[in-house]
């Protein structure tokens, strides 16, 4: 398997690979997601908050892994709330 990596792809210019597995990691409150083509990239918690609009008292409930597409993963807070996160959002640097 190889080492996590912080570094994305240009916009527009990622590969899809299917999301194999995703892992809440407290201690950095991130998210390390892992494809079929053996990357594994850290995702900020705080950056899927902002992207998905979600409450900052909201807690986890629960990560999901969308295992009909493997496009991406869901994050269900107590409130309510869910985060959709595409394997693109994880892969690409946002356009400019």
């Amino acid at each position: 398997m190889n080492p996590v990596k912080l570094d994305k792809a240009p916009f527009g210019r990622g590969k899809y690979s299917a999301v194999t597995n995703v892992t809440h990691r407290q201690w950095d409150d991130s998210f390390e997601v892992d494809f079929a083509d053996g990357t594994s990239i850290l995702e900020l918690h705080a950056a899927i908050r902002k992207a998905n609009r979600i409450a900052p008292s909201a807690g986890i409930a629960r990560v999901e892994l969308d295992h009909e597409f493997h496009h991406g993963f869901f994050v269900h807070y107590d409130n309510g709330q869910v985060a959709e996160v595409s394997w693109a959002f994880v892969r690409e640097r946002a356009p400019a």
